[in-house]
């Protein structure tokens, strides 16, 4: 973290006394995610905030020319945490292009290892990263006239989970040494060891395919991948009212916490989890099929759902270029003047994207991030979406829509119901998420995103139940067939949708000749971490922490932020799926006489 003198002018004229501090990288993910702010320790609250990422890679740029069949492996190598969603995604736009479905028992895998990775990347993530924020060290260190609140209070649900004080559960997420710090990390090679059994490989699966998937599928494989499922679930039945309890203490604790983060409801949720027996992967159904998956879609906004229509929220995408280190594509080359329906496609959708990287100076007046301003158009307005770090548009999407029914999981309007069977030491149990309120107003925030994480662990648990089930049942009956061979067509566009685990991801591909001549991934770093847009519509990150309230008990020297970085990191940012390397034009070294000199073309 870097510190500069207050702000003079205008903020103190306003009684304000502002200190612009830095926060460059941010740790605890992958990337070069960097905060930018302006705290007002007078009034405690931060008063500016940009969000930036420093490097540039461009698949975009060098898939195009690409075999079509290789865009999954390519692909999944964007992001070394979540490339099997990268590797879903492509393969989902695949089938729609080459038209080719999987086999109901292919698609029962491919669900199995997607939830899978839900299951390990949250537990990772939730206990090992984002936990240490609550953790008793960082409490200590920050807030500790809170930490001794916390060694006073008891846990609600000591009985469920173990432990016997608020302060005992901060303990045991103490890096390293906690209990339940260590847990997970042991749970966490479970659930790796589950999605390699449908995979092959973590995080870049060698068994995935357009047309379905090549594991050997036996009842032996369903029975390993179950049995570490339930240890699974045991874990699970402790996470869920373990956070529950320590979240709603912050709420005691610290009054006023619920807006640490909190920003108006703007939630994009693109679905996941396909059923077989309705998605064909085509187009003309896609507004059907999306609406069957068991992740519902969904754009969320002030708390209405405003659709859940894959083609609508397709066609409502736009990239915009905002403060980013790009030059724009007006004039251009048009890839798709209209999709597969016969509806327009705006110019600045990602099938007609063109990336033209322009490196610059980090200027906050003008560029200052290699991530663009991905939008969604509602027909009035251009929507800084975010997706509340993956589980929570998920959740709230898939509670609103109330269509998923299937014993293990449903949604009812305003909840999700997530029932979990008995296990080696804990009782068959039911736990409930709800729409988050507190005094009347819906709440996006730092608390909720969080809480929404350990929820959604459940509810990929037991989805996996589900999943498990269906393709025992299909290996039963004697259709153990996995893959449906395909044909690549010389010209096609496509779409796939699904959830990366931080939230929304689509890959958009235009093949001419039998190659790839446009191809686009938005995954959900691009959307939370997007800059001020035309507008000047700040990104969902820099939006989260503005105005966000301090409650750090730190003077200004000693300042951690802790308040700001839990704002950000509840949004799970990872930023190699945002941000990528670029190397200009290129130098050519040419050998002297001497074996030890060397000279570069143009420098």
């Amino acid at each position: 973290m870097t510190i500069t003198e207050p702000t003079a002018g205008a903020a103190e004229q306003a009684g304000s006394e502002l200190v612009e501090m830095a926060w460059d990288p941010i740790t605890r993910i992958v990337g070069s995610l960097g905060i930018y702010a302006k705290v007002d320790f007078k009034n405690r609250r931060v008063a500016e905030c940009y969000s930036t990422s420093s490097v540039f890679r461009g698949y975009s740029i060098f898939m195009k020319g690409k075999d079509p069949r290789d865009a999954h492996f390519i692909t999944s190598r964007i992001c070394g945490i979540c490339g099997d969603n990268h590797a879903t995604c492509s393969v989902y736009a695949q089938n729609m292009a080459y038209g080719v479905a999987p086999p109901p028992l292919g698609e029962w895998m491919i669900n199995l290892g997607e939830a899978a990775e839900y299951m390990f990347d949250h537990t990772i993530f939730q206990e090992n990263l984002v936990g240490v924020d609550y953790c008793e060290k960082m409490v200590r260190e920050t807030n500790p006239g809170v930490l001794e609140l916390a060694n006073r209070t008891e846990a609600p649900h000591a009985a469920e989970h173990g432990f016997r004080t608020i302060g005992d559960i901060m303990r045991s997420l103490n890096p390293l040494e906690g209990e339940f710090y260590r847990e997970a990390l042991q749970v966490s090679r479970v659930t790796r060891e589950m999605f390699c059994l449908m995979e092959g490989r973590h995080v870049h699966p060698s068994t995935l395919y357009p047309g379905g998937i090549g594991a050997v599928a036996t009842i032996q494989v369903f029975t390993d991948y179950l049995t570490r499922l339930m240890r699974y679930i045991e874990f699970v039945k402790k996470c869920v009212p373990m956070h529950d309890d320590l979240f709603d203490f912050f709420y005691e604790a610290l009054p006023g916490y619920e807006q640490v983060g909190q920003r108006r409801v703007l939630l994009g949720c693109w679905g996941a989890l396909n059923d077989p027996a309705y998605c064909d992967f085509k187009y003309e159904t896609m507004s059907d099929w999306g609406r069957r998956m068991y992740v519902t879609p969904g754009i969320i906004v002030d708390g209405q759902l405003i659709t859940n229509d894959l083609v609508d929220i397709n066609l409502g995408m736009r990239i915009l270029l905002g403060r980013s280190y790009y030059e724009d594509w007006a004039g251009q080359e048009t890839f798709v003047d209209r999709d597969p329906l016969g509806n327009p496609v705006d110019p600045r959708h990602p099938w007609n994207q063109h990336t033209i990287p322009k490196p610059a100076k980090r200027d906050f007046e003008r560029e200052y991030s290699w991530v663009m301003s991905p939008r969604w158009w509602d027909g009035q307005q251009h929507l800084p979406l975010d997706t509340g770090g993956g589980p929570l548009a998920r959740l709230w999407s898939t509670a609103l829509n109330g269509l998923v029914d299937i014993g293990y999981l449903r949604s009812t309007g305003d909840s999700v119901v997530i029932n979990l069977p008995k296990t080696l030491t804990k009782p068959e149990s039911t736990v409930e998420w709800k729409i988050p309120r507190r005094n009347g107003e819906l709440l996006s925030n730092a608390i909720e995103r969080n809480r929404a994480r350990t929820y959604f662990q459940a509810y990929s648990a037991a989805a996996a139940l589900y999943f498990v089930e269906q393709a025992l049942a299909e290996v039963r009956a004697g259709h153990t067939k996995t893959w449906e061979p395909f044909t690549v067509p010389k010209e096609a566009i496509s779409v796939g949708f699904t959830e990366a685990v931080r939230g929304v991801l689509s890959h958009h591909m235009v093949i001419r000749n039998g190659k790839i001549a446009n191809y686009h991934p938005y995954p959900p770093t691009p959307w939370n971490a997007s800059v001020r847009d035309p507008y000047g519509t700040p990104g969902p990150y820099e939006d989260a922490v503005q105005n966000t309230p301090i409650f750090e008990e730190n003077p200004p020297e000693t300042f951690k932020g802790i308040d700001i970085m839990r704002a950000v990191r509840s949004f799970d940012p990872c930023l190699p799926c945002g941000v990528h390397m670029y190397l200009g034009e290129g130098k050519t070294l040419q050998k002297l006489h001497s074996p030890h000199a060397y000279t570069a073309d143009g420098g």
